[in-house]
């Protein structure tokens, strides 16, 4: 390139500072700070130098990489069929916790008694809700997850002593992470009672001692173990004299018909547990939390040891943990109990407004599941749209961004998760994606 026309080029260049006082970009600072959008403005300055873009195209480069919102996580439509999806963020929240969040994002009353002016128990609207909705708990607390709940209560009551647990339910949960690693973490010693498939009341009352922290029941909720197996139920154990720890897992409070295997912590307090833990993003439908419910006194404990201020959780946790116990039905109630028939309606609609647009969809049955570690091997019949593979890809990496699953060599698009009002956005990313003759998504 002559040396005379390289250096005009680059005078060309508009000046950082020119860029920055254009009002689209000066929104942008306000909304994502000054020093994210500067960096923008010099890597499509450098672009322009490198010869890769035109000057003239520098602002419109720019503008073009700017994020669409606060924050790089983006948010995804859930056509998979699997209703809590651990990968894409587990129980979508009810608009009420939402609302519940954006009430709670300002200055509130988390701490803090508005009648005389003095500080009060933390999250009390939050305990009260939870023991509206689990009366047989005597008190609750409430953690950042299901593993935090299960450490505290490990290190309060168990530090230094044992932990009595079948090896059947010694399970290794997401990430690789196993439960024996977790617990010892703690200082406390597992003391492992009966085989892989079997364990009976007398290995659990033979281990029992004045050293015994507690005994630990785990629900295997993401396995299966069938054929010749045996295990104790909680209240035969409840009857050894030591303390009672049963994990659910994954947060159902109540009996549910659709998950007729799937242990409650209504239940299991009732047979005599005491304490419950639970996560608050699977079955229950909120955020991720750990749930501790049972005797007052042992929670009292739990709630006042050191190690609890280090498993908090914040006001916004609090907030839209609350409003999913108060309100009526959650969208993980509602994509679980989804019928076949109301399915198929919607399934079908769709199918109907892309064949009118020439794209090649049909119909089809299909089966969801529950997910996140919850009733393995309950399939939760339904329907969905099926397009050619190519479109999995395409759909996963457009805007929306929409996930289905791979099938049979065919991209399944299972609609159980997807809240009826986003099917026209289901819609319109499928045209966009067809439009283009290599599949390949629109930008």
């Amino acid at each position: 390139m002559n040396p005379r026309k390289n250096a005009d080029r680059r005078s060309a260049i508009p000046r950082t500072d020119t860029l920055l006082a254009d009002p689209r970009l000066v929104r942008a600072a306000d909304r994502i700070g000054r020093p994210r959008v500067r960096g923008l403005v010099r890597d499509a300055q450098q672009h322009a130098r490198d010869g890769d873009l035109l000057p003239e195209q520098v602002l419109s480069h720019v503008l073009a990489a700017l994020p669409t919102g606060p924050t790089t996580l983006r948010p995804v439509i859930n056509a998979t069929g699997v209703v809590v999806h651990t990968n894409l963020g587990r129980a979508p929240l009810s608009p009420a916790a939402v609302e519940a969040m954006t009430l709670a994002s300002g200055y509130t009353d988390v701490e803090y008694d508005l009648a005389d002016g003095t500080r009060a128990r933390r999250g009390r609207g939050t305990v009260d809700a939870l023991l509206d909705a689990v009366p047989a708990a005597e008190d609750a607390h409430v953690t950042t997850n299901g593993a935090a709940a299960l450490v505290l209560i490990a290190t309060a009551l168990a530090q230094g002593r044992e932990i009595i647990v079948s090896r059947g339910e010694l399970v290794e949960i997401g990430d690789g992470f196993r439960l024996p690693d977790l617990l010892t973490s703690t200082g406390a010693r597992l003391r492992e009672v009966g085989t892989t498939n079997r364990t009976h009341l007398a290995d659990y009352a033979a281990a029992v001692s004045p050293d015994t922290g507690f005994i630990l029941k785990i629900h295997p909720s993401n396995f299966l173990t069938v054929g010749f197996t045996a295990s104790v139920s909680v209240r035969e154990l409840s009857g050894l004299g030591v303390p009672v720890v049963a994990d659910i897992g994954s947060g159902l409070l109540h009996a549910d018909p659709a998950l007729p295997d799937e242990p409650d912590a209504t239940q299991w307090l009732g047979a005599g547990a005491d304490l419950v833990t639970a996560s608050g993003d699977k079955l229950l439908g909120g955020p991720q939390a750990g749930i501790v419910l049972g005797r007052r006194d042992l929670v009292t404990v739990v709630r006042r040891h050191p190690l609890a201020r280090a498993v908090r959780v914040g006001k916004l946790t609090l907030a839209a943990l609350e409003a999913t116990l108060r309100t009526p039905q959650t969208r993980v109630d509602q994509a679980l109990h989804a019928t076949p028939e109301s399915q198929e309606a919607r399934v079908r609609a769709l199918v109907a407004r892309l064949r009118d647009a020439d794209v090649d969809a049909t119909a089809v049955p299909c089966a969801g599941a529950v997910g996140g570690g919850g009733a393995p091997g309950v399939e939760l019949p339904g329907w969905a749209v099926r397009l050619a593979p190519s479109f999995t890809a395409a759909l996963r990496t457009g805007d929306p961004s929409v996930v289905g699953r791979l099938d049979r060599g065919f991209c399944l698009l299972d609609l159980r998760c997807v809240p009826p009002d986003a099917d026209p956005s289901v819609a319109a990313a499928v045209l966009a994606v067809a439009r283009r003759p290599d599949g390949s998504p629109c930008t």
